[in-house]
């Protein structure tokens, strides 16, 4: 292991981070399980990500998958591509948009990217409407969108990014107020930045955001949201990237908490969908899905084999009412949590809905971040065999709990009582 990290570090970029002080290969998985190089199983609530959606190894996508590529992988968009169309047709049904189109790309970064390369030009404008302590994504335009000062490396940017309160409930100027109170505020500070500045393209907004530490608004925020982004035009755009196909329980897609005015603009999604293939994409009405003027293609995005993974996770997650395994297991999972933070004094919150659950630590008798003790959780939550994220938006000191979504009572309860002993052991 110390000769691959030393690898790693001769060969990558010094920026690309690796948790843990001893870093961790990852050489197979099965169901909620993985293993590591030197023979140690690990029970994942991480899922690489929340990209492993259903299970490791599932059979029915790895089958899809082996039988794809031994009639071809790739050929292009520049080519008709059954399995492709197959799945946008899915997709379009699923997403609660009429009259709906589908590109696919590669990541949920690049699916972003294309969604503000198609509000801009169907727009015509370059200013963009994002949330503070948001994350969309590591290219040019999605880092220049990105509320959290940990994951923007630079301010330069190819748009003008104004940044709206609400996607925190619990910190800053309004989180004394109740939850209607808090929407009223958000929405004359919308009204206040659009009175100063010419209309912008679109707000773009994770539902829950993912990076930030698993926050979110109160439900009902996008929709008050809504009503003033339409008097000026501007297009809502849903980051469904973390939050998509049923994570959060309540829903399929993390927007229909805030339905009440019906389903966004546009939609992009990655990660889950693939069960560890590269997925991404983008879903827009017909209108402004095809306003560009200029020829564009994937030549990667919608590959045979992505898609033939792709369709066999989404059928094997519906058919097994995975949506609702979210929202039953995770809503035992976030009881039993808070159950134990009750009794810690560096347990500020425990929060989220469904398999996506945030546990934010703060150091005892303070509101003050403490990310060093998420470290110290992570680490110990690993001796322990147990596998987690953290995230945050000051600071890295939240903990971030997605495992695949057919988990089980029995495995929820054994990762609980992990993560307890691990932060007993912290605090």
């Amino acid at each position: 292991m110390n000769d691959l990290y030393s690898r790693h570090r001769g060969v990558l970029p010094d920026w690309l981070a690796l948790y843990y002080d001893e870093p961790l290969e990852i050489t197979h998985g099965e169901g909620r399980h993985v293993w590591d190089s030197a023979g140690n199983k690990y029970l994942d609530f991480f899922g690489g990500i929340l990209t492993t959606m259903t299970a490791h190894a599932l059979p029915e996508v790895t089958k899809a998958v082996s039988e794809q590529a031994g009639r071809i992988i790739h050929s292009s968009t520049l080519y008709l591509n059954r399995p492709m169309v197959d799945m946008a047709e899915r997709v379009a049904q699923l997403s609660g948009i009429p009259d709906a189109r589908v590109f696919f790309t590669t990541s949920g970064t690049e699916a972003n990217d294309t969604a503000l390369l198609l509000a801009t030009a169907y727009r015509r404008s370059n200013t963009v409407l994002a949330m503070r302590n948001s994350y969309h994504g590591r290219s040019f335009s999605t880092v220049g969108i990105t509320g959290n000062r940990g994951w923007s490396p630079t301010s330069l940017s190819p748009l003008q990014t104004l940044y709206v309160h609400g996607g925190v409930r619990t910190r800053g100027p309004f989180a004394a107020l109740d939850d209607e109170a808090f929407i009223d505020a958000c929405v004359e500070d919308l009204k206040d930045i659009l009175g100063h500045t010419r209309p912008p393209a679109a707000l773009i907004a994770e539902p829950i955001q993912g990076v930030g530490g698993f926050t979110s608004p109160p439900d009902g925020l996008y929709a008050a949201f809504r009503d003033v982004l339409n008097a000026y035009g501007i297009l809502w755009i849903a980051d469904e990237v973390q939050t998509g196909w049923g994570r959060t329980g309540e829903h399929f897609w993390g927007w229909q908490a805030h339905a009440q005015s019906g389903p966004p603009d546009i939609v992009t999604f990655a990660k889950g969908i693939g069960n560890g293939m590269s997925i991404g994409g983008v879903i827009a009405r017909a209108d402004i899905m095809n306003c560009l003027d200029a020829n564009s293609i994937s030549t990667f995005g919608g590959t045979q084999i992505t898609m033939a993974a792709g369709l066999a996770n989404l059928t094997y997650l519906v058919e097994h009412d995975l949506q609702g395994n979210a929202r039953r297991v995770g809503g035992l999972l976030i009881e039993r949590l808070r159950s134990v933070a009750a009794q810690l004094p560096g347990v500020r919150e425990v929060r989220g809905r469904g398999l996506m659950i945030g546990i934010e630590l703060v150091r005892p008798g303070t509101d003050e971040a403490d990310p060093q003790a998420a470290a110290a959780v992570l680490e110990a939550a690993r001796e322990g065999g147990l596998l987690i994220g953290k995230g945050g938006g000051h600071s890295t000191s939240a903990l971030r709990i997605a495992p695949p979504l057919s988990l089980t009572v029995a495995e929820a309860e054994e990762g609980a009582a992990i993560l307890e002993r691990a932060l007993r052991s912290t605090y």
